[in-house]
This record gives C-alpha cells, sequence and structure tokens, in this order.
C-alpha cells in the first residue's frame, strides 16, 4: 500500500511553478496518494483558521509523510507546542522562517519557540545558506533546538519558485525512498 504525502504550503501558497505543486503533479503520476492542502486566505493568513484547517486534514486524511515549506513550518510547531498528534512517520521542515519573524500580514503566528515534541519518527530540516527569513546561524540554532538532522543548501534563498526551485528532483527521489 502506497503511503499518504501531505504538502502544506506557506505565507502566499505554493502554486505553480512552485516545487510543492511540481512535487504533488509528479507523485500523482506515480499514483501516490497526495494532497496539497490550501489554506484559506493564504496572502494574510490567520493561524487559528490555519489551525483547524490543518487538524481537520490531519484527522481526515492521516498522512505517512508531511513536507512543510515556510510558514507551514511554524503551524506545525504551534500544533506540536499545544496538541496531541498522530505520529507520522516522516516530517520535513523546508525553509522555516525565523521564530521571531516581523512581517505584519503573518504576525499572529510569531514569535514562537521550538517544540520538544515534533510527532514524526524521522526529521529533516532543509534550509539554505541564503534565506531572506531564516539566517543561517538562527538555523542552526533551530536544528540543535529540535534536535534533528540539518540540510542546508548553498544559495537557494527561501527554497521556493522564486530562487528556481519550481522542480526539485532531490526530493522527488527523497520521497520514493520512503514511499
Amino acid at each position: 500500500m502506497s503511503k499518504k504525502v501531505l504538502l502544506l504550503h506557506g505565507w502566499g501558497g505554493s502554486d505553480y511553478p512552485h516545487w510543492q505543486s511540481w512535487l504533488a503533479g509528479e507523485l500523482a503520476k506515480e499514483y501516490t496518494c497526495v494532497h496539497l492542502l490550501r489554506f484559506s486566505n493564504f496572502d494574510e493568513p490567520d493561524l487559528d483558521v490555519w489551525r483547524r484547517e490543518l487538524l481537520q486534514t490531519l484527522e481526515e486524511f492521516k498522512p505517512d509523510i508531511v513536507i512543510c515549506h515556510s510558514l507551514a513550518n511554524t503551524l506545525w510547531f504551534h500544533l506540536a507546542n499545544t496538541t496531541t498528534l498522530r505520529i507520522v512517520e516522516n516530517l520535513y521542515l523546508v525553509a522555516p522562517p525565523s521564530m521571531e519573524c516581523q512581517v505584519k500580514e503573518i504576525k499572529s503566528f510569531f514569535p514562537q519557540l521550538a517544540p520538544k515534541n515534533l510527532f514524526a519518527k524521522e526529521v529533516l530540516l532543509i534550509g539554505s545558506t541564503n534565506d531572506p527569513y531564516m539566517k543561517l546561524h538562527s538555523l542552526k540554532r533551530l536544528q540543535k533546538e529540535l534536535g534533528v538532522e540539518l540540510k542546508v543548501l548553498e544559495d537557494a534563498g527561501h527554497i521556493n519558485a522564486d530562487s528556481n526551485f519550481g522542480e526539485w528532483p532531490w526530493m522527488l527521489e527523497e520521497l520514493r525512498e520512503k514511499l
């Protein structure tokens, strides 16, 4: 039986040409059960609304693998700090913003603390040497606080379409090994 993959976007969504949209399409072509959740009002997200939407999706979809991008990481941290979640097999935390992010459109999500339990058997934190939302030293501090493996990409920006991550073959291959 194929595992279920849940993709969670951040502020502004992950519409084409973002790697999450591409990845969802590639996984679907291989008959993988994949869900790219579209949060409400992703240009001006509300923490309480997104929290409800994610909890409902987790309950109904029951993913084995969760891939968070950007603000979705912070949302996952909120849930992990306040709720007991069903444990997933793999959790990917891609390009999380700083835990003290000051962007006004997403202010309801911050500040945030690193959770003690991420509710995942395996976790991989992925960041970039030049992410405008998370400095490298802050990323390394977060990695230590979470106690997880870290993969650092050179000059990958926020690991989104603006930094040429429309297709991300590495992530597809990574998932194929887990499916």
